[in-house]
């Protein structure tokens, strides 16, 4: 098993401080490529779409569709 990394919201403004989680685009179990949209989120304003930071196997996420989070929070699990 690779390294697992605890993916995190990042920052998606200098405004924004909660969003709601819209949809995921990734299922638990499956590969996915850096830069490759992970979820979708919904600030006051605009629908944005999260990118991957890293490519890996998304082994767990943390959050369900409809939880408010906060920038920094963590999402997901991806193992290299």
């Amino acid at each position: 098993m690779g390294a697992r990394h605890k993916i995190k919201l990042p920052s998606l403004g200098e405004t924004v401080e909660s969003v709601v989680v819209v949809e995921w685009h990734v299922s638990e179990g499956e590969e996915v490529k850096a830069d490759a949209p992970l979820l979708t989120v919904e600030t006051d304003k605009v629908d944005t779409e999260v990118p991957a930071p890293i490519a890996g196997k998304v082994s767990e996420i943390l959050v369900p569709a409809g939880a408010e989070l906060a920038v920094g929070d963590p999402v997901c699990i991806i193992e290299e």
